[in-house]
């Protein structure tokens, strides 16, 4: 099944965003490598697809995970999750309905 991830940032959190990214990225490869990545992304903290130092104010990953649990042990182990960025992670399971 889809679930959606939805990391929101902690205030001033853009320097540990940018040195736990390359980690970060790379599970995000390990998912698209398997299938199971539908889209991932963040949110600008501002109205431009290059906030800069503005910065983002958080995440969002649909991926498949074969529970909830799976998805939530995957989130938490997570390299924003450790870097202190993330404030708070939702996990809500997802049913993708367009496109078909």
């Amino acid at each position: 099944m889809l679930y959606a991830i939805i990391g929101q940032d902690q205030p001033g959190s853009l320097e540990n965003r940018l040195a736990a990214r390359p980690a970060h990225l790379a599970r995000l490869q390990a998912l698209q490598e398997q299938g199971r990545l539908l889209v991932a992304g963040p949110f600008p903290a501002i109205d431009s697809p290059d906030p800069g130092p503005a910065g983002f104010s958080g995440s969002l990953i649909v991926a498949e995970f074969g529970s909830l649990d799976e998805a939530r042990d995957w989130a938490d182990a997570d390299p924003y999750v450790a870097a202190g960025v993330y404030a708070q992670v939702e996990i809500k399971p997802f049913r993708k309905v367009f496109p078909a």
